[in-house]
């Protein structure tokens, strides 16, 4: 035991040695704050964890250092212990950064200085805060990156007195390079850029010009990136494409249980020569034949002029005329010639746009009496009503379109009005006018998604609402082969082409688009339309919704590379039919 004492006094001393130590470091008497003439003491106070009674603690004192000078109103901050009768006096030694006096900014271009101001909460005869002012920089920034100028930085703050400096860098573009095409025009792809050389960046605005260029369909990919000069204040774009074909084959089929079969070929090249222009040369077969060349420029702005051209003709056989779709007036053949010219350009105000076509054609049209159900002779109705000869038409269109190009797939709203005017000049034989507006509409269904989970689309192929509807009317007695029709692939679909004729119209189309996969989606539809005779004598009917005829069905639309394939499946009043072709039908 005696060999085992010394041991076990020397491991209590060790243990109690802090304790004593501790014991024996003088108290904190008083806590107070010096230098400060605009922050209460209190407010520093608040932070400060050394407190009169405690025994002084340098580790505490220094952290109290940090965490008054991370208060933001102070440039510098020391600390001074005094010896008092009651212990020690701690005094925080503080001097305050300078009362604010004004607020500038150099550099800014894209905003005001009062449109930044309204981002800064730092007042004028407050003691500047650097805490708060990193806020107030931070919203800037924001600000900045929200509306897509992502590469702007905040170069450098000043405190000058009162005055606040702060130096905002808004990078430019430089030069814009474009590689990778070896086909098409250069300039037909700088038209699509709206970022220009000397431009502040914008991302946004730079994507919109992507998603614009990839919308051509000239390109398989399109990519940019930034290359840096030897001014940071200067950014090169290298936009690379990776070009596709753009000459496609087109196959037209429909199939009736009561008609049959029928279809067409046709060649279209959306980027002739690497122009940018449109040619097609194609025919269609079966009772509705006919033959057409076109070639137009599509592109348009406020400065460019669209422009298009073409010729057609058609043969059409076995043709019954129907009064709202019902009763089978007579049968009748219809050969068509014609050519057509038009141009139009957009307005300062790019949402609007303007289109003049002039169109002239020679109709020949042979009816027979073998099923005439008209009232007064069928001599006598041929003679009014079933003119033929040529026609001179001018018809105007003013469009606004909201389509959104910064997103790749429809979304917004187009607008048009339509007016076509027949003259009896250069050889025309009728004067009348026509009158029809239609509206467009697509919103994305986010929603449905959200709903159901479903692991249909993305973001950059959601599921789309897509509507139409189109209304005409007319003054003026139209021949029949210039009236409003409906029904077919493109109007109404699971009725025969054109069943419905008349001087008034009304259609209306509903999709629900879903995509599938990258390359596949599935589509739910209902088409609703009529087209009415309220002028002409003998087949007269009235302008009533009413007499809408519907058809509902489903389709698939499948992404190849000669283009979007469709096929529609609609339940008509009297048949199912099938109709197949390329692209949307509106």
């Amino acid at each position: 035991m005696r060999r085992l004492f010394p041991g076990l006094a020397l491991f209590i001393f060790l243990a109690l040695f802090p304790l004593v130590a501790r014991a024996q470091e003088p108290l904190v008497a008083a806590v107070n704050v010096e230098g400060n003439s605009q922050v209460v003491s209190s407010h520093i106070l608040g932070v400060v964890g050394t407190k009169p009674g405690d025994p002084i603690d340098r580790e505490q004192v220094r952290k109290d250092i940090e965490a008054i000078y991370s208060l933001g109103f102070f440039s510098l901050v020391d600390v001074r212990v005094e010896s008092l009768p009651a212990g020690l006096g701690v005094i925080f030694v503080v001097q305050e950064n300078p009362v604010v006096t004004e607020v500038r900014f150099e550099g800014n271009e894209v905003y005001s200085d009062e449109q930044l101001h309204e981002l800064v909460f730092t007042a004028e005869g407050n003691v500047f805060n650097r805490v708060f002012f990193r806020h107030d920089l931070q919203r800037i920034q924001e600000r900045y990156q929200k509306d897509g100028y992502v590469l702007v930085k905040i170069g450098d703050v000043q405190v000058d007195g009162g005055v606040v400096t702060v130096q905002i860098m808004e990078p430019r573009v430089g030069e814009i390079i474009i590689q990778g095409n070896t086909r098409t025009r250069t300039r037909v792809i700088e038209r699509e850029i709206k970022v220009k050389t000397g431009d502040i960046f914008n991302s946004t605005v730079l994507r919109h010009s992507l998603n614009r260029i990839q919308g051509m369909g000239y390109f398989e990919d399109v990519n940019v990136g930034f290359e840096p000069t030897e001014s940071p204040e200067v950014i090169n774009l290298v936009l690379t494409v990776v070009e596709q074909k753009t000459g496609r084959v087109g196959i037209s089929l429909g199939h009736g249980s009561q008609s049959g079969w029928s279809g067409g070929l046709s060649y279209e090249d959306t980027n002739w020569q690497g122009l940018g222009h449109k040619a097609s040369i194609g025919f269609e077969t079966g009772d509705r034949q006919q033959y057409w060349i076109s070639y137009e420029q599509p592109y348009m702005d406020f400065k460019t002029y669209s422009w298009r051209v073409g010729v057609y003709k058609r043969e059409w056989e076995d043709l019954d005329y129907y009064l709202d779709g019902s009763l089978q007036l007579y049968d009748y053949e219809e050969d068509r010639t014609g050519a057509y010219v038009g141009v139009g350009k957009k307005f300062h105000n790019e949402l609007y746009s303007w289109y003049v076509t002039l169109d002239w054609r020679d109709t020949d049209i042979r009816a027979t009496t073998e099923n005439y159900k008209g009232t007064g002779s069928f001599d006598d109705f041929k003679r009014d009503y079933l003119k033929d000869g040529k026609t001179f038409s001018v018809t105007g269109t003013v469009k606004r379109s909201t389509l959104d190009e910064m997103v790749s797939y429809p979304k917004g709203d187009v607008e048009s009005v339509n007016v076509e005017k027949a003259f009896e000049v250069l050889g025309g034989e009728y004067d009348y006018t026509k009158y029809w507006v239609e509206a467009r509409y697509y919103t994305p269904l986010w929603f449905l998604q959200d709903l159901f989970d479903a692991k249909v689309g993305d973001e950059d192929n959601p599921i789309i609402l897509a509507a139409r509807v189109r209304s005409g009317w007319s003054s003026g007695t139209l021949p029949v082969a210039d009236q409003y029709e409906i029904g077919g692939k493109t109007t109404l679909r699971g009725f025969d082409d054109d069943k419905f004729k008349g001087d008034e119209m009304f259609l209306a189309n509903v999709e629900v688009r879903v995509p599938i996969e990258k390359a596949f989606s599935f589509v739910l539809f209902y088409d609703t339309g009529m087209a009415w005779n309220t002028q002409t004598t003998g087949i007269h009917s009235s302008y009533s919704l009413s007499d809408l005829e519907g058809a509902f069905g489903f389709g698939v639309r499948v992404r190849t590379p000669i283009g979007n394939l469709r096929l529609d499946v609609a339940e008509g009043d009297e048949e199912t039919k099938t109709h197949f072709g390329f692209g949307e039908m509106f």
